[in-house]
């Protein structure tokens, strides 16, 4: 491809939402994309959008809270292209809601898999390509809830998120000899398909989430994207252990 920076990104959960739009825009700029999600048709068909776009992507179906199926994925990649030069951690999510009263340890195991888990397993399967990477990084995915242990029910959430900001410093720290440098953005209220049910069901409770952010509206997944895109640029090559808000002022309140 004509704009190829002969870069390899690695992107997971990357088949909706913020993920595809991560994808979008890294192909943009000149990244081969590698696209990771559990739905190998719905991989097809965000990888032919892209290619019809000129960007080189390919997708990888496997399970990021399976450290087994991880490995051998990365290792695939990694061995692939002989290098990695991002990785984003971008899969996560609630997970659901439980109040610790009447939570099961099946279900607070599954929300610190999908979050933390799936962040461990994915950064440390690369760290040998991208030690091989060109001004390479990782980007996790933290959140509000990391902060303020998030809204009803959300608490689990709010701890696995607090433990992906840790664990982003702690690569930073570990990975930084090897010039690998490891960041997180932290996500407002993005107009998603993750919030889909919500704004069909209650659309006045969706309406009224923008009275809480100072910008008065919703991000888009494009928003964070582009900031995500900034921190895997020669750009932001003296930029680590940091996490950036893309919430429109929202962490801070009104």
């Amino acid at each position: 491809m004509s704009n190829s920076n002969g870069k390899v990104a690695v992107i997971t959960g990357a088949t909706g939402g913020i993920g595809f739009a991560v994808a979008k825009r890294l192909g943009k700029d000149g990244f081969t994309v590698l696209l990771n999600g559990l739905n190998s048709e719905e991989g097809a068909s965000k990888i032919a959008e892209l290619t019809a776009d000129g960007i080189t992507a390919e997708f990888y179906a496997f399970d990021v809270t399976n450290e087994n199926e991880v490995n051998d994925n990365i290792k695939k990649i990694g061995e692939k292209y002989g290098k990695i030069d991002v990785v984003v951690n971008n899969a996560g999510g609630l997970g659901g809601r439980s109040r610790f009263e009447d939570m099961t340890t099946e279900f607070y195991r599954s929300v610190m898999a999908l979050n933390l888990d799936s962040t461990f397993f994915v950064s440390r399967a690369a760290i040998p390509f991208l030690k091989k990477g060109e001004n390479a990084s990782i980007i996790n995915y933290t959140s509000n809830a990391a902060w303020n242990a998030g809204g009803p029910g959300a608490g689990i959430y709010g701890t696995s998120k607090a433990g992906v900001h840790a664990i982003t410093r702690a690569l930073a720290k570990d990975l930084a000899e090897y010039n690998i440098r490891v960041n997180a953005v932290s996500p407002g209220t993005i107009d998603t398909p993750f919030h889909a049910q919500i704004k069909a069901t209650k659309p006045e409770v969706f309406a009224s989430w923008k009275d809480n952010i100072m910008l008065g509206r919703l991000g888009q997944p494009e928003e964070v994207a582009n900031v995500v895109a900034f921190l895997a640029s020669d750009n932001a090559s003296f930029i680590t252990a940091e996490t950036i808000q893309v919430g429109g002022g929202q962490a801070l309140g009104i």
